[in-house]
């Protein structure tokens, strides 16, 4: 099967050229050339590599890099800013850009409005469906507003970050990981939502193979439809918890999901919401 890591970052060292803005739970760099080599060791096929906005905010300038060396492993995903009063035109610049395959909005991002009627969140999302652009919709800490904001873009093609749930950057793992899901199982009623079951193992208070995750991961595959959930890693935040091998592994050896399922789940899946697949 071909096998897709729904959820990766990318990035130099920081240095003056291009310097980091913050520092995320992970190893010093985690380059582009880096990257495949640690996809070639895993039989990983590629990846969407999301711009990693801890360091670079909306400057998606080292992804782009990345792509334009390893044009055939990667697809791209860029974080847009809804109090950018241009943003409507960021989105359509976005998706004339080779390789790219959709944006990102952060509802988590400190100072953002926090009112699903905020005019810049609801222009993201009308001007996404209008050009026909998937949206990666993190909502983990801001349920009840994301919510609100996916009733309200019902035509916008919707990927909701990290199982919709807040997920460790370091050990421990909170005393109740999975308290939201109830809440998080309700979109599963709106058509236009995907969920991206990427970090789970980091919800997990057991050791590698971490089976304490296939009940609720189960729960919402059960709920949204195997054809409506994308696997991946979030390789470099789970830096802390686990080897990306073992995020992998957990997936492809689990005895929970069928190997059809796990066919769609970690690669045709997500092919089919991005229009890309690796080597095209």
């Amino acid at each position: 099967m071909t096998t897709i890591d729904a959820q990766l970052h990318a990035y130099e060292r920081d240095h003056p050229g291009r310097p980091w803005h913050a520092v995320l739970a992970g190893p010093a760099e985690a380059t582009g050339d880096q990257t495949v080599a640690m996809l070639d060791a895993n039989g990983v096929d590629g990846a969407i590599l999301i711009s990693a906005f801890t360091m670079y905010r909306y400057d998606a300038s080292y992804a782009l890099e990345v792509h334009r060396r390893h044009p055939r492993r990667f697809a791209l995903i860029k974080p847009v800013d809804p109090a950018d009063p241009g943003v409507a035109d960021v989105i359509a610049d976005w998706k004339r850009t080779p390789g790219a395959v959709g944006v990102r909005m952060l509802l988590v991002r400190s100072g953002l409005a926090a009112d699903a009627a905020d005019p810049g969140l609801n222009r993201v999302l009308s001007t996404a469906a209008r050009i026909g652009m998937p949206v990666n919709l993190h909502i983990a800490g801001r349920l009840d507003q994301g919510i609100e904001l996916i009733r309200r873009h019902r035509d916008t093609q919707i990927i909701v970050d990290h199982l919709g749930l807040v997920q460790p950057h370091e050990p421990p793992v909170p005393a109740e990981p999975w308290a939201d899901l109830p809440k998080v199982l309700t979109l599963a009623k709106f058509e236009n939502v995907t969920i991206k079951i990427t970090g789970a193992c980091t919800l997990s208070r057991e050791a590698y193979p971490f089976n304490d995750i296939w009940d609720p991961v189960c729960a919402m595959i059960d709920t949204f439809g195997i054809d409506r959930c994308l696997w991946g890693t979030d390789w470099t935040r789970a830096v802390n918890f686990l080897s990306f091998a073992q995020g992998v592994d957990a997936f492809r050896a689990t005895g929970r999901i069928s190997a059809s399922d796990k066919a769609k789940l970690m690669g045709a899946n997500t092919a089919r919401v991005y229009a890309w697949s690796p080597g095209k």
